[in-house]
């Protein structure tokens, strides 16, 4: 099982905002926009609407993590799933990580930064095991993992990459902070910029762009 140390990994221009309750159905939007084969590739099977939509029902934010990547009209262009263990007490030191990403958003390594971020804060909330399970066809989590150092196990046409982490530590810790804080005035900005285009719209023509 390779080792990495995350805090050496940074994304420079891709911010990853942590989502809570308030986001829910920014999400549910971003993983029904997606296509058959993006929701093959994402869960491993046909997903209909039903499944996507019993699916995001099923969040549990107190337990799990979810970050995004937003782009300037506040759409989730990629989301990270950072699902934890509830199970055996063996278990609970491992997280499994889930990654979509937009058809705008593909070749900008947004899912890398997802990564980033997701095995970062891992880190910091006492995981030892980072663990990705798709389909072997899967290329784009195939590059992640390959990335990371992931070590890959494939069986009957499906991937199971490993990954053990450093335990987190006061340099970690900073790391996360300040990318938690860069990625919330980003998405301040953008929610500020976006309601003063929709109030300027409305007072020009008397109908707003479309709902905020």
């Amino acid at each position: 099982m390779s080792s990495i140390n995350t805090s050496s990994i940074r994304s420079k221009t891709i911010l990853v905002l942590e989502l809570g309750q308030s986001h829910l159905e920014m999400i549910r939007e971003h993983l029904l926009k997606l296509g058959d084969n993006d929701r093959r590739l994402r869960f491993g099977m046909h997903a209909t609407n039903d499944f996507i939509n019993n699916y995001v029902d099923s969040f549990q934010f107190d337990r799990d993590c979810f970050f995004g990547v937003f782009d300037s009209s506040l759409k989730i262009i990629g989301l990270a799933h950072l699902a934890y263990s509830n199970g055996l007490l063996s278990q609970r030191h491992i997280a499994e990580f889930g990654v979509s990403v937009s058809e705008n958003g593909r070749g900008l390594g947004v899912g890398t930064a997802l990564f980033q971020r997701s095995a970062i804060h891992a880190r910091n909330t006492h995981i030892t095991v980072l663990y990705v399970h798709c389909l072997a066809s899967n290329t784009a989590m195939m590059h992640i993992a390959r990335k990371a150092g992931m070590a890959v196990e494939y069986s009957y046409g499906e991937a199971d990459a490993y990954l053990r982490l450093t335990p987190g530590d006061p340099s970690s810790a900073k790391i996360e902070a300040m990318q938690a804080y860069s990625a919330a005035v980003d998405y301040s900005f953008k929610k500020s910029f976006r309601r003063a285009l929709l109030n300027s719209q409305f007072l020009l023509t008397g109908n707003p762009l479309f709902g905020f």
